[in-house]
C-alpha cells in the first residue's frame, strides 16, 4: 500500500529579527555616531577650547574671579540643601506609595509630575507671585526681615520645586519592585523600625537611591529658568554658575563665560559617567533568609 504525502509549498527559513543585513547596521550606527559628534562631542570640545583660548592663566582667573567664586559657592549651597531634602522626599515618598494604600494615592502620584510638566520660568513666576514683598505672604515675612524673593531663599526654594521628582521617581519603582516581605520579615526576627529601615530597606535601595541622588545634584547645579526669575541677577549675591555664565556671555567676555561653562560641563560629564555606573547597579536583590537574619542580629 502506498501512502501519498500531501505536498507543501517550499519556504525559505525565516530569517531573525535581528540579523539586520550588514549595510542596515552600518548604516545606522553611522547615523548615530553623527548626530553624537554634532550635538554632543563637538559642543563638549568647543567649550574647552573656548575656555583655553587665551591660555590657562586666563582661565584659573576666570574662575577665581571673586563673583565667579561667589557663584560656586551659591550654587554648591544650594544643591547642598536641596539635594539631601529631595532625598528624603523621595524615600518617604517612595514608602508611603510602595507600602501602603490610602485615599490620595494617585493624586499624590501625579502631583509629584507637576515640576515635570510645568514650564521652570512659570515655576519661578509662581514663586514671585507668591512671596515677592508685593504678596501678603512675603510683605509679611519682608516686615519681619525674612526677604525671599531676589536673596538665596528664593534660589533654595525653587532648585527645591524643580529637582524634587527626580529621587522619589527613582524610588518608588524600586521600593515596589522590592516588596515588603524582607521588612516583614525582619520584624519577626525582632528588629524595631529603625533598626529595619537602616539594615534592610535601605541597603535594598541604595544604588536606586545614589542614581536619584546624582540626578537631583545635577539638575540643581544646573537649573537656569525658575532660578533666573527669582535670583534677581544680583551680582556677588544671588547668580548661580549658569546665571553668572549668562552675564559674562552678554557683556562679550566669552573666555570668562566659557571658563565657568567648562566647569558645568565636567560636572555633567560626571555626572554621566555615574549615571552609567549605577544604571547597572539598580537592580534589586532578594536577601536570603540567613543573610536577613545576620543583618537584623548585627
Amino acid at each position: 500500500m502506498t501512502v501519498q504525502m500531501a505536498s507543501q509549498p517550499y519556504s525559505e527559513p525565516k530569517r531573525p529579527g535581528t540579523a539586520d543585513p550588514p549595510l542596515v547596521r552600518v548604516a545606522l550606527i553611522t547615523i548615530a555616531m553623527v548626530f553624537v559628534a554634532i550635538f554632543i562631542f563637538i559642543p563638549v570640545i568647543a567649550v574647552f577650547t573656548e575656555a583655553l583660548r587665551k591660555g590657562f592663566g586666563a582661565y584659573f582667573a576666570a574662575i577665581a574671579d571673586p563673583e565667579a567664586r561667589a557663584a560656586i559657592r551659591l550654587t554648591l549651597m544650594t544643591a547642598a540643601i536641596a539635594v539631601p531634602l529631595n532625598v528624603t522626599f523621595g524615600i518617604a515618598a517612595s514608602w508611603a506609595i510602595a507600602r501602603f494604600d490610602f485615599p490620595g494615592k494617585q493624586m499624590l502620584l501625579t502631583l509629584i509630575d507637576i515640576p515635570f510638566s510645568v514650564s521652570p520660568v512659570i515655576s519661578g513666576m509662581l514663586f514671585v507671585l507668591l512671596l515677592g514683598v508685593r504678596a501678603p505672604l512675603g510683605g509679611l515675612l519682608a516686615a519681619h526681615g525674612i526677604r525671599v524673593i531676589f536673596a538665596e531663599p528664593g534660589i533654595v526654594l525653587a532648585t527645591l520645586f524643580v529637582t524634587f521628582p527626580l529621587a522619589a521617581r527613582e524610588l518608588i519603582p524600586i521600593m515596589q519592585a522590592v516588596g515588603s516581605e524582607e521588612e516583614e520579615a525582619a520584624i519577626v526576627l525582632g528588629a524595631g523600625g529603625w533598626q529595619m529601615f537602616f539594615r534592610v530597606t535601605i541597603p535594598n535601595i541604595k544604588w536606586g537611591l545614589l542614581y536619584g541622588l546624582v540626578l537631583c545634584n545635577a539638575r540643581a547645579m544646573g537649573e537656569f529658568g525658575a532660578v533666573s526669575v527669582v535670583s534677581g541677577h544680583i551680582q556677588g549675591h544671588t547668580n548661580t554658575m549658569p546665571l553668572y555664565v549668562e552675564i559674562l556671555y552678554n557683556d562679550y567676555q566669552f573666555a570668562a563665560a566659557f571658563a565657568v561653562s567648562s566647569l558645568l560641563t565636567m560636572l555633567a560629564i560626571a555626572t554621566l559617567i555615574a549615571k552609567r555606573f549605577l544604571e547597572r547597579r539598580v537592580v534589586p536583590v532578594k536577601q536570603a533568609p540567613d543573610e536577613l537574619a545576620v543583618k537584623v542580629a548585627a
